[in-house]
Parts: C-alpha cells; structure tokens; sequence
C-alpha cells in the first residue's frame, strides 16, 4: 500500500515537473522566437519569425523605418513599400497604424523580419477600407530597418 501511494507520489511529481517545464519552454520561445517559429498573442495576433536580427530592440513610442507588404487571406496584395522603393517611417505605438502593427512590431531587432497574421478586429474591422474588405484578416511581412534616434 505505501509503496503505491509513494509511486503515484512519485509519477504525479514527475507529470508536474514535465509540465511546468513545458511552459518555461514555451514562454521562453515566446520571447525568443526561433525563424519559423509562430507566436500566438491573446488577442489573436500572430507572428513568425522569418529573419533575425542582431541590432536593437524596438519599443512603443520609436520611431522605426520598415519595409512591408501587406496582402488579403488570399494574397492579394493591396500595399507594398518595396513597390514603391521607399521604407515606411512610424511612431510605432501612437495609433498612427493600425492596432496589430502596434501590438506585433515592439520587441523586434533591426534587420528582423516577421510575418504579422492581424485579425480584423485589430485591423479595419467591420468596416475595411479602399480594396480591403470588412471583416479582412490582414497580413504583413515586416522588416525592422532602423529604430530613429
């Protein structure tokens, strides 16, 4: 009997204990992502990784320079700053963008590029905009060019 207490003990120990390194895992990859690793945020915004970078972190607030193309669940693309040969400068975090790029740029490192899956909500929601359809989950493959001193 006390040998069966001590080895259910033992397993539910050992079932924890994997566990609880699982999420240590997980939150670690979450904030260091590997290329090809995808980030799920509560809000339903993800992003993978496609390029690291080795420069600065970006934060709210910066002033980045990027370049990104956006395109329809479908991908069509309806923007594309390397079309036009000119990155996009923004004050990332002062609602200057749409609320996914908000959400999903900070923590990137110069020469990082991500691929953001933005849900409409955190888009142009119900009402879309120019060829953008209401209800559009929108994405971007985003380089982080340079943070603005």
């Amino acid at each position: 009997m006390l040998r069966t207490i001590l080895t259910v003990i033992c397993l539910v120990t050992m079932s924890l204990s994997f566990a609880i390194n699982c999420l240590a895992e997980e939150a670690i990859k979450e904030k260091n992502p590997e290329v090809g690793d995808t980030v799920e945020l509560e809000d339903g915004l993800k992003y993978t990784l496609l390029k690291t970078g080795n420069g600065e972190v970006c934060k709210s607030g910066q002033v980045l320079k990027v370049h990104y193309t956006g395109t329809l669940e479908d991908g069509t693309k309806f923007d594309s700053s390397l079309d036009r040969k000119q990155p996009l400068e923004v004050t990332i975090g002062a609602g200057d963008v749409i609320k996914g790029w908000d959400k999903g740029i900070p923590g990137m490192k110069v020469g990082e590029k991500r691929k953001l899956v933005i849900p409409s909500a955190l888009a142009y929601g119900e009402k879309g905009i120019g060829v953008i359809p209401p209800n559009s989950t929108l994405i971007f493959e985003v380089e982080l060019l340079e943070i603005k001193q």
